[in-house]
């Protein structure tokens, strides 16, 4: 669940789906709801600043700084933090960075009205997790994330 309080139940839950797509319902359970988690599944305990682990990804033929419950890559988490004027890599500025994120996408009206698939298809160049977001890792199946989107208390149009 995002720690940013008063959020509209649809982007919660929205938020809530972008996690288990990139984490995974498993490592979710096992961290910090996945606020603490490096790419590859490591986790991370200093919140005051993004962690910066160069981690390999044989498989994938690449390396990554992906942190977080959203695997920021650490070149945005600068950029943003001094947009937002953010303090810290804490779970309240990750929720605000991916929210941020979101917005870019306009996919926020889609999200309040429940208008899912739409939004996914928005934010897919952001996720590599996303369904169509072509990074050559593994997309998550739409029907699987909706069903996380409505277990998360997301309402469908």
């Amino acid at each position: 669940m995002p720690r940013t309080k008063n959020l509209e139940p649809n982007l919660a839950a929205f938020l809530d789906m972008i996690a288990v797509s990139e984490i995974g319902p498993k490592l979710l359970s096992k961290s910090d709801d996945g606020y603490n988690v490096v790419v590859g599944g490591t986790l991370f305990e200093d919140y005051s600043q993004h962690p910066n682990i160069l981690v390999p990804l044989p498989k994938l033929g690449i390396s990554s700084t992906a942190a977080g419950r959203y695997q920021l890559l650490r070149r945005y988490f600068v950029a943003y933090k001094k947009q937002l004027n953010l303090p810290d890599f804490s779970p309240e500025s990750q929720d605000a960075i991916a929210l941020q994120q979101i917005r870019e996408r306009k996919a926020i009206p889609d999200i309040l009205a429940g208008r899912f698939d739409e939004a996914v298809k928005k934010c897919s160049n952001i996720w590599a997790s996303l369904p169509g977001a072509g990074y050559g890792q593994h997309e998550n199946e739409l029907s699987n994330l909706r069903t996380a989107f409505v277990q998360a208390g997301g309402v469908l149009a």
